[in-house]
Order: structure tokens, then C-alpha cells, then sequence
């Protein structure tokens, strides 16, 4: 499917998203059908990827959360809280997560997105070089209880750091690493991710 076509097709028939770039095409597709618009809301970012997709889904949550999008007000808890309830229904085996109406009411600029979509390009270019499948068994129950725990993890430490300038970045960095890995069924990132946040647990442990 060209690019022209999947930007126009519906949501149920875009290609998957499979890394990274895949995913910045997705939004970047949104963006330019928008025309003059000049915001998008959370509902409409989750919708272009599908919500039974809990890696595409935590990937771009955490992507929002490390974007200039959180120079809103409150934008970095509410992403939080919603990383909190779909991480917390992947614990839960759940199909299709529930999200809550307000968080996905949320309205983000389309300009600090592109603005961002351009900065992360080449960081995500040199990333899915090296990601691919592999011990796809940490994607899988049991394991995958685990990646899920970690990212509610990070998203209740989110809370209390969202007071601190930055400090949000260190558990929005993580949910991106767990996303991505459950995305394309990589161990290793999903390993890398669990490093992350226990050393972030540590840290905290040590300075609080």
C-alpha cells in the first residue's frame, strides 16, 4: 500500500505498526490530512493505531510524553494516567483497553507534534536498524506481566515527578522502550526497559 493510499484508508486497513518510523508515518499522515488544523486530540492519536494494540498504544503515550505536547498544562498527568489504565489492563489480560473520556479529550498541538516528529526522525531511523524480533518470549505471558507491572510502575511515578522539571522524561523514556519492544516483539528492549526502571526506582529510593 503507498503512502498516499494508507493516509487515506481507514483506520482498520493502515499497515501495522511494526517500530518507530512506522508510527511517526502514522502521525505524520494525520497531520498533513488536517490541513489547517491546529490541534488533535488523544482520541483521534489512539484511534489511527488501533486500541487493541497495547505496545503501538503504550509506544506513542510514552512518545507524547517526551514531546513538547506536555508543555500543556497537566498534560503530563493526564498521559500519565492514561499510560496507568492501559498499562494496568495489559496486566489484567485484557482484548480492547477502556480509556477514560477526559484523558482522551485531551487536545495537542499538531505543531509541537510535527515540531517533534522532525527532531525524532533520525533517532528513530538508527533505532529500527536494530530492533527486530528476538527472545520473543518476554512478549508473552508470563513474562509480559512483568513489562506491564513496570509500565503501571512508571506511570505512578510519573505523578509525583511531574512537580519536578525533567524528571517526567525518565519513566516517559521507559513506557517508550516497553512500547516499542512489545511493538516489535524484541526481549531486548524489553529487558532494556526493565533496567530502566529499576535504576530510576533505585535512584529515587536513594534521593527521597
Amino acid at each position: 500500500m503507498s503512502a498516499e493510499s494508507e493516509a487515506k484508508a481507514p483506520v482498520g486497513e493502515r499497515a501495522p505498526v511494526h517500530d518507530l518510523s512506522s508510527l511517526l508515518d502514522v502521525l505524520q499522515h494525520k497531520i498533513d490530512g488536517d490541513g489547517e488544523r491546529a490541534s488533535i486530540t488523544v482520541r483521534e492519536v489512539l484511534e489511527l493505531i488501533g486500541r487493541r494494540a497495547y505496545g503501538p498504544l503504550l509506544l506513542i503515550i510514552g512518545l507524547l510524553s517526551n514531546s513538547p505536547a506536555t508543555l500543556i498544562p497537566g498534560a503530563t498527568w493526564a498521559l500519565a494516567a492514561l499510560a496507568l489504565v492501559v498499562s494496568s489492563q495489559l496486566a489484567l489480560h485484557k482484548d480492547t483497553p477502556w480509556m477514560p473520556p477526559r484523558a482522551l479529550a485531551i487536545r495537542l498541538s499538531e505543531a509541537r507534534i510535527a515540531k517533534f516528529i522532525a527532531m525524532a526522525r533520525p533517532v528513530a531511523g538508527a533505532l529500527d536498524k536494530v530492533i527486530r524480533p528476538r527472545f520473543e518470549f518476554l512478549a508473552d505471558a508470563p513474562w509480559v506481566l512483568l513489562v506491564a507491572l513496570l509500565c503501571v510502575l512508571a506511570a505512578v511515578i510519573t505523578f509525583p515527578l511531574g512537580l519536578i522539571p525533567f524528571a517526567p522524561l525518565v519513566p516517559g523514556f521507559a513506557i517508550i522502550v516497553f512500547g516499542l519492544g512489545l511493538t516489535a516483539r524484541d526481549g531486548v528492549l524489553l529487558t532494556l526497559g526493565a533496567a530502566i526502571m529499576i535504576t530510576a526506582i533505585w535512584v529515587l529510593a536513594r534521593v527521597f
